[in-house]
């Protein structure tokens, strides 16, 4: 694979992932969706319909990463660390213009996020954050329990796709893609409840600084000083993850 079909590939599959993922979440978030408050099933569902869909599409250009923790993991366990850094930044541009598809197509809902008021001039309903749509937010804000939970459940997404290379016959089928969606979405069934289930660094920062930068009203914070463990505790996840295959396998 060339550099540039790695980094199209993986911008192009990244920012559908991205798409389908922070799409779900402002369809079950924002007011006026038609989706909304339908629940964290049907957000862990769409996220994993989105690395379906992305990686699917990515595949023959770039073998469908669209994750820094499953490519630290893959050089981990191969020593090939030549095209890290065309991946990493293909899935960082990916992640960025995702998330500003995902914020075009629900503008208005985005442009509607302020404070209403009823006929009598009562509040209606006050504004909705925001930033669950584009990055994860800790349901308890513990830092060593988030890093731990992101580091674990980065393992359980990365040591199975590595060894699903071991099963005869799924690369060759294509079933892989299939199986590694439906294993996100029992990590968001599973693990997700305290942190968000970020376990892709791109999928948090990328969408994390359009959050910053987009003039949506009433938007909130974009948590900067969380930030930084859905980057750090997915990359630990996946150098562990490498490491366990490595040895084990």
């Amino acid at each position: 694979m060339s550099n540039g079909d790695i980094f199209v590939g993986e911008v192009i599959g990244t920012a559908i992932l991205i798409l389908f993922g922070a799409g779900v979440c402002a369809a079950v978030t924002l007011r006026h969706s038609k989706a909304r408050a339908s629940g964290w099933v049907v957000i862990a569902f769409g996220w994993g319909f989105g690395v379906l869909a992305g990686a699917y599409t990515a595949a023959p250009l770039s073998g469908g990463h669209l994750n820094p923790a499953v490519t630290i993991g893959i050089a981990v366990d191969t020593g090939k660390w030549g095209k890290v850094w065309v991946y990493l930044l293909g899935q960082i541009v990916g992640a960025v213009l995702g998330a500003v598809l995902a914020y075009l197509v629900y503008m208005a809902q985005f442009q509607a996020n302020v404070r209403t008021t009823d006929a009598t001039g009562g509040t209606a309903g006050e504004p909705v954050p925001t930033l669950g749509v584009f990055s994860t937010i800790p349901e308890i804000r513990n830092p060593v329990a988030n890093l731990i939970t992101e580091v674990i459940a980065t393992v359980a997404l990365v040591l199975p796709v590595l060894a699903f290379g071991l099963t005869k016959g799924l690369g060759e089928s294509g079933i892989t893609v299939l199986i590694v969606s439906l294993l996100v979405v029992g990590i968001g069934l599973s693990l997700g409840g305290p942190t968000g289930y970020a376990i892709n660094p791109a999928r948090d920062l990328g969408p994390r600084i359009v959050h910053t930068f987009l003039p949506i009203p009433n938007k909130g914070t974009s948590d900067w000083g969380y930030a930084w463990i859905p980057v750090v505790g997915p990359l630990i996840g996946g150098a562990l993850a490498g490491l366990v295959y490595n040895a084990a396998f």
